[in-house]
């Protein structure tokens, strides 16, 4: 177990309010999964604990993590209350219920007050990421939200940190709560921190060179705009590497097939707002860039959190300019960082950025009663393909995507287009 869960599980299992502090990335979705999963009453189908989160990627990996840790147990139901999908659908779905709701505050409200939905049975109550939230200004919205659920339930609260606003919400909220905090941190031993006075004209030009110079094959670029964003993409676009964009602009099905695909490894660079500053659940990020500077301390240690995760090591490399005086200081003064010199940059190093596998998307899911294993199975039973050419499957309602070795790829197109998986052919094409 990691420190957090050794610290919260059982405190909560014995029905605790907990107020938990631990950094990104250190386990804290399975320390309140796991005794939700355990003191679920799943005959009583109605909804028993309800998990607020900050963005919409976070809601549907704690969702998927949740189902994965209670796949040992029949027909529980989780179901994501969030912005960016029909909002009738999820009217429609909660008609039928569910043991566990996920959800962004702005939509869990607009089902309380617009549906008219009731949470009569809620007895376990989880602000996951609170600080975030409050960040973004979901505050009164929380608030609104506690006053429409019973008042004799558990409460857990986790936060990357516990600033004043925090303190307030948790007297608010919980009852007799234990405070418990994972007191390790992101230190120079697990992530490695560079800086460089760079040019606007020099930062873009240079990103290849950063890294190459570093080995890196899964890269997380950091910009404060949109419009920065895209810029950086085309950019790198014209150099010839393949990129994904990740910004609030994007509705959610393009977001959820971002972050399959750079999950999976089929594109060895994302670049992103702060969008994803929290809620990637991805372990093995090589390498932060900071193109941008973050505008706050916080914002810069979940960005720079994005790598070494889950006990591994990782590097973060930050721009800036004159124009970041401000910025460069807190950050140099909390870290205590020297400069580094850009001078120092490998630039002849030959480092092909591209990544090892390619994903195939099929136009069948779980409504389809579709698993991975069916997949797995056409694909080396039928197809011929080694389980080792076979990288992440991931099964969404309508579609999955499973990611082949990009040697394989046209052997794995074609057999999945002449043979049937699971008694029917399927519509196969690469993303």
């Amino acid at each position: 177990m990691t420190n957090i869960q050794k610290l919260c599980i059982k405190p909560i299992l014995e029905k605790n309010d907990v107020i938990a502090q631990a950094k990104t990335g250190s386990g804290k979705t399975a320390t309140f999964a796991i005794p939700i999963i355990e003191n679920l009453d799943v005959e009583n189908f109605a909804t028993q604990s309800l998990i607020l989160v900050p963005t919409r990627e976070l809601a549907n990996q704690v969702a998927q993590q949740i189902r994965k840790l209670a796949r040992h147990i029949h027909n529980v139901k989780v179901l994501t209350l969030i912005g960016g999908v029909p909002y009738k659908v999820q009217v429609e779905s909660l008609k039928f219920g569910a043991h566990i709701i996920v959800g962004t505050p702005g939509r869990v409200l607009q089902h309380l007050f617009e549906t008219k939905v009731t949470f009569p049975n809620i007895n376990c109550l989880v602000l996951d990421e609170a600080d975030k939230m409050l960040d973004m200004g979901f505050y009164d919205d929380i608030l609104k939200i506690i006053n429409e659920l019973p008042t004799k339930r558990q409460t857990l609260l986790f936060s990357a940190t516990y600033e004043e606003n925090i303190k307030e919400l948790s007297q608010k909220i919980t009852y007799e709560a234990l405070f418990l905090k994972d007191e390790s941190v992101h230190t120079s031993q697990s992530i490695n921190q560079k800086f460089y006075c760079i040019n606007d004209k020099e930062k873009a030009d240079s990103l290849p060179y950063f890294i190459s110079s570093n080995d890196a094959e899964s890269t997380l670029i950091f910009s404060n705009t949109k419009i920065e964003c895209e810029n950086i993409a085309n950019n790198l676009y014209e150099k010839g590497l393949d990129v994904l964009v990740l910004h609030s602009d994007l509705d959610q099905k393009q977001r959820d097939e971002i972050m399959i695909l750079f999950s999976n490894k089929s594109y060895p660079i994302l670049i992103a707002t702060d969008i994803a500053s929290r809620g990637l659940d991805i372990d093995d990020i090589d390498l932060v860039i900071n193109y941008d500077l973050a505008r706050d301390l916080h914002t810069h240690k979940h960005r720079i959190g994005r790598t070494a995760r889950a006990g591994k090591k990782g590097l973060a490399i930050s721009f800036f300019n004159n124009e970041d005086i401000d910025n460069k200081k807190f950050l140099v003064d909390e870290f205590n960082l020297e400069l580094e010199e850009i001078s120092n940059i490998n630039n002849s190093k030959i480092y092909e950025i591209d990544s090892t596998f390619r994903t195939i998307y099929l136009n069948s899911g779980k409504k389809n009663k579709l698993r991975a294993g069916d997949i797995l199975g056409a694909l080396t039973a039928a197809i011929g393909l080694d389980k080792n050419d076979i990288g992440k499957i991931d099964i969404l309602t309508f579609c999955s995507y499973v990611a082949v070795k990009k040697e394989v790829l046209n052997k794995a197109l074609d057999g999945l287009k002449n043979n049937k998986v699971k008694g029917r052919f399927l519509k196969a094409y690469e993303k």
